[in-house]
């Protein structure tokens, strides 16, 4: 079964391009949200999934429809491959129920693995650069010694 899911960010975006993209492609159902790429949450997309079983097909409009970032998509594409459910994207031949698909999208899995320990690295360089400096890392404290005593007297007060 093909299962189309759509997204807008903002709700006076329309969904029809993507909504009939959708039914071109065959879609048997299509679930939808309106809210940020960057947004964890989604309704929509939650009910697609929880649907889905081994041989279906996630399809979407554009790769950034389920995600703003690549680690996000390879994470939830992993999850999807785990349940023996693939994915569609009609406007950038991705296909990960083909083994063409497979390999494009490993090859995006690589590069997104690769983005994470490059912005590691120059994190760790940035706080070891910034330690040489005499400068401690962290948020700083929000309790002061003076707020940290009223504090301590004010539980000592029993009334």
């Amino acid at each position: 079964m093909l299962i189309g899911y759509m997204r807008v960010s903002t709700g006076e975006q329309n969904l029809d391009l993507q909504r009939d993209a959708l039914d071109r492609a065959g879609c048997n159902r299509i679930f939808d949200d309106v809210c940020s790429g960057r947004t964890t949450e989604r309704p929509g997309l939650d009910k697609a999934i929880d649907i889905m079983r081994d041989g279906d097909a996630l399809v979407v409009w554009k790769l950034d429809r389920i995600g703003r970032s690549l680690p996000h998509v390879v994470g939830l594409v992993g999850d999807l491959q785990k349940r023996g459910v693939g994915l569609k994207v009609l406007t950038g031949d991705i296909d990960t129920t083909t083994v063409t698909g497979r390999l494009v999208f490993g090859i995006f899995a690589t590069l997104a693995e690769f983005e994470r320990d490059l912005i590691h690295e120059r994190t760790m360089a940035g706080l070891a650069a910034a330690r040489a400096r005499g400068r401690a890392g962290g948020r700083p404290r929000v309790m002061t010694k003076q707020k940290l005593k009223a504090a301590m007297a004010l539980m000592a007060d029993r009334d």
